[in-house]
């Protein structure tokens, strides 16, 4: 099995919910992202996920776009992504790591030199918010050759007419934004997402993860309760500016956030 389908066994078997973090490569810069993403896992993260910085994310709230910025300003590119993830996996072989981005620096890059590199570099699957379905000849179908998940997106307005077709090719795990809009935005309703979570476990078996809005320990509990895995991005990728900001480490300041959050989802479930 894939690290991910080994986590979420793992999960499965424990009896509890996951945590999902997100933060973008090489933000504030290179070095300082490595710590934290090095810290991620001790500090109670279960998968990680790590933001491919666009100069356009258009699908990302005002913190996220930041941190792109701040990123691409000090160097980043998506060969440094994959170098983060090679430094990662010198001492950690068993937390998945899932790339998010955007299509246009991967095809940049060159779709199958892209998928050749991040598998050799130890990426686990690939979250790549701007192709649908109707477009899984450019990316998805050769990543699930390449041996990466390909993970998609659904939505508060994915009926179940066209829940099939994010499903179709979809693997590792469904993630559902529980908002409509863009990251960072109001908290979201936890009896509208357990109703959506059990809709969506009518029509697959793989775990379903669930983001957007969930900012401290409390509310990433209540979708603990209710989904495989509940995902947390815009809340710790602000932490990196506010270390900047305070004058102190920013890969401290966002992992003392993770603990709260893991031991919240940790006990969820109790």
């Amino acid at each position: 099995m894939s690290r991910i389908d080994t986590r979420f066994k793992a999960l499965k078997a424990e009896g509890r919910a996951g945590l999902i973090t997100f933060i973008t490569a090489g933000d504030p810069d290179h070095e300082t992202c490595a710590r934290l993403l090095a810290g991620l896992p001790g500090a109670g993260a279960d998968v990680i996920e790590l933001g491919m910085p666009f100069t356009d994310p258009m699908a990302d709230g005002p913190s996220i776009q930041a941190a792109n910025l701040r990123a691409l300003a000090n160097g980043a590119s998506v060969r440094k992504t994959l170098e983060l993830v090679r430094g990662f996996r010198k001492a950690d072989d068993a937390t998945p790591i899932v790339l998010m981005g955007y299509f246009n620096p991967l095809s940049a890059y060159g779709v199958d030199a892209f998928l050749k590199d991040a598998k050799l570099a130890g990426v686990d699957g690939l979250i790549i918010v701007d192709l649908p379905p109707e477009e899984d000849d450019e990316l998805c179908l050769p990543a699930i050759k390449a041996g990466l998940h390909f993970i998609r997106l659904a939505t508060p307005t994915t009926d179940d007419a066209r829940l099939p077709a994010v499903l179709a090719n979809t693997s590792g795990f469904l993630y559902y934004v529980s908002i409509a809009g863009i990251t960072g935005a109001a908290a979201p309703d936890t009896v509208s997402v357990a109703a959506a979570v059990a809709r969506f476990k009518k029509q697959t078996a793989i775990p379903v993860a669930v983001g957007f809005g969930i900012r401290d320990g409390a509310r990433a509990a209540e979708i603990a309760r209710v989904a495989d895995a509940a995902v947390v991005g815009t809340a710790l990728v602000e932490r990196v500016l506010e270390a900047q900001v305070k004058g102190i480490d920013p890969a401290g300041h966002v992992l003392a956030l993770v603990r709260e959050l893991g031991d919240a989802v940790r006990a969820a479930r109790k």
